[in-house]
């Protein structure tokens, strides 16, 4: 075999393997949806599965907002995941910085404290959360949905924040300090606009740690008018039935949100890929 023809060999396989990985991640979203246009007889006739509506309805949407208050839960879920989302990022920015910038005694200690918190599944921590927010009146509020979220993705945030600061040169900050800036406003005026799609990124991790979280809220939150998008889905499966087309529904209107976030998170990170391909 000729280089040539090996060439388009490896080419070939590795568009197969994409292919692969790609129809694992996109056929249990197309599932979702097409199920979600779905009647109930047609969803449960597993003898005569159609891939695509026979009669398509759209009434499982509308069902969802009328009877299951679909719109509560959808302003708790962006109440509770942007808050949490724009605190972790403000002090992931200000605490990468510090930690990629600045030598102190125990800096090594708490990147390995920081490391060892995502190794510790969150619901192991949940009891004690609980008896705290108990004592401390955080049951059945978004706040405390609010601080959990923040304190369980802030370390892996501050850990990626590090990491993208230590690619920017210590030379763009000395540069603008000969002209007159002082650190913060180095940070302000040169980094952090160099930083922007790293910005994006840590924010849109931190809310979909929150979008996406069910343990701590089912747990946390018993009041109906503060549950989030998947509390307020897990009330479909009942004990002896599950409303799989109103739960389908609910489910891709909640990929909406983080559809739309990762398609502007991309555009910019391929923008950041080039702005801080910049090396000492």
């Amino acid at each position: 075999m000729n280089k040539k023809a090996k060439k388009y060999s490896v080419i070939a396989l590795r568009v197969v393997i994409m292919a692969f990985f790609l129809v694992l991640v996109v056929a249990p979203i197309y599932w979702i949806t097409v199920t979600a246009f779905k009647k109930s007889n047609e969803i449960l006739d597993l003898l005569n599965m159609s891939y695509f509506p026979r009669e398509p309805i759209i009434t499982n949407f509308f069902e969802l907002f009328k009877q299951y208050d679909y719109g509560v839960l959808l302003k708790n879920s962006l109440i509770v995941s942007i808050i949490a989302a724009l605190v972790v990022t403000i002090f992931a920015m200000f605490g990468g910085y510090a930690m990629a910038r600045f030598n102190f005694k125990g800096k090594n200690t708490v990147v390995l404290f920081f490391l060892i918190t995502q190794m510790i599944p969150g619901i192991l921590v949940l009891i004690p959360v609980y008896e705290a927010y108990s004592k401390m009146g955080l049951t059945n509020t978004l706040m405390g949905l609010i601080i959990y979220y923040i304190a369980g993705n802030l370390p892996f945030c501050v850990i990626t924040m590090r990491s993208f600061f230590e690619r920017i040169p210590v030379s763009l900050e000395e540069a603008a300090k000969v002209d007159g800036c002082s650190r913060l406003q180095a940070l302000f005026k040169v980094i952090l606009p160099i930083m922007l799609p790293s910005i994006i990124a840590v924010f849109v991790f931190g809310f979909i740690g929150g979008w996406n979280e069910l343990i701590a809220g089912t747990i946390f939150i018993s009041k109906m008018d503060l549950w989030t998008i998947p509390v307020g889905l897990k009330t479909l499966i009942g004990k002896y039935n599950v409303e799989w087309g109103l739960m389908c529904a609910g489910g891709v209107m909640a990929l909406v949100p983080t559809a739309i976030m990762f398609a502007f998170m991309q555009k910019y990170v391929v923008d950041g890929l080039t702005a801080g391909a910049v090396k000492e």
